[in-house]
């Protein structure tokens, strides 16, 4: 059976966010969708999986809807399903950036699309800078051909590099990130900041792989379900992450087997072998370490799980 993931986000006003998340949660419960979304006065981020027919009414309906009657959804097909669980958050951004005062629906980067986009790549021009606004182990597995990367954990570090980046204020800046939300407040911040000729590329790293065949992105894609990485270049791919153990190119990412340490890192079949999925020999001795299944990937158990919990209209069934 194939499984529909869909990628979206949308920033809007939402009056009554526990509200919404409520209504929701709901909605995804009766079309049986698994996924994580997260809900704030600002809009609405998620990454959801179910079956063509419910994605497809899930997106018809929220697009029903006149506050999102702007979103786009990046529909992407899988063999298995993407999540296990679902959760509806509400939170205080859909995306955590330490950059709450910025509006991208008043002041944002100009879009590029992914048809030129592609060109802008292929014509390597010095004048223009590729800003990858992602975390390092997301940009360590792929990223664009000479982009600039930054040395951040998580986004809402990336105001913090703002002083390594002001030797590209005279040049044009085209941003980019997965899907495209995080560009939405970096690209809006580096106007703030005094440069001028902000970019970023519409529907990130996801759209431009459905749109331009992901020509230049070297490696893979780091996706936040299941997969965890995700091929969009069908032109000219590569490998560019190296096993964290024996050096060799590989783009398989696991978490190191010692749960005190959890070191999410790129591990190579061969690599796994030698510390039983740990990252060292240090990590292999602790005596927490989890069982190597050959995965790398130590999935919660579902202990219980029940989609209907944060739910009022609490079901007992599933």
């Amino acid at each position: 059976m194939e499984h529909y993931v869909l990628l979206y986000y949308c920033y809007t006003q939402i009056e009554d966010p526990e509200l919404f998340r409520e209504e929701h949660h709901q909605l995804c419960l009766d079309l049986d969708l698994r996924g994580r979304i997260i809900v704030a006065a600002e809009g609405l981020n998620g990454t959801v999986s179910g079956s063509q027919e419910a994605c497809e009414a899930y997106m018809e309906t929220v697009t029903s809807d006149p506050r999102f009657a702007h979103c786009e959804f990046k529909v992407d097909v899988n063999d298995q399903p993407a999540f296990q669980k679902l959760h509806v958050r509400l939170k205080s951004e859909i995306v955590h950036s330490s950059l709450s005062h910025i509006d991208p629906n008043e002041k944002t980067g100009t879009y590029i699309e992914p048809g030129e986009f592609r060109k802008v790549l292929e014509d390597e021009d010095e004048d223009t800078v590729i800003l990858d606004v992602r975390s390092n182990y997301e940009h360590m597995i792929g990223k664009f051909k000479n982009a600039v990367t930054l040395d951040i954990d998580n986004f809402r570090d990336f105001p913090e590099k703002i002083a390594e980046l002001n030797k590209y204020k005279n040049k044009k800046v085209i941003t980019y990130c997965t899907g495209g939300i995080k560009c939405e407040k970096a690209s809006a911040y580096l106007l703030e900041q005094g440069f001028e000729n902000v970019y970023q590329l519409h529907g990130g790293i996801i759209k431009y792989g459905l749109e331009a065949e992901g020509k230049d992105f070297e490696g893979k894609c780091y996706v936040f379900d299941n997969r965890i990485v995700k091929d969009v270049n069908s032109v000219n791919p590569t490998t560019i992450s190296k096993c964290y153990v024996t050096g060799e190119p590989s783009d398989r990412m696991v978490n190191c087997a010692n749960p005190h340490c959890n070191k999410h890192i790129p591990m190579s079949e061969e690599g796994a072998k030698i510390y039983d999925g740990c990252c060292s020999a240090e990590c292999q001795q602790n005596p927490d370490a989890r069982t190597y299944d050959g995965t790398g990937f130590y999935q919660k158990e579902l202990n219980g799980y029940n989609p209907y919990k944060d739910s009022k209209r609490l079901k007992t069934e599933l």
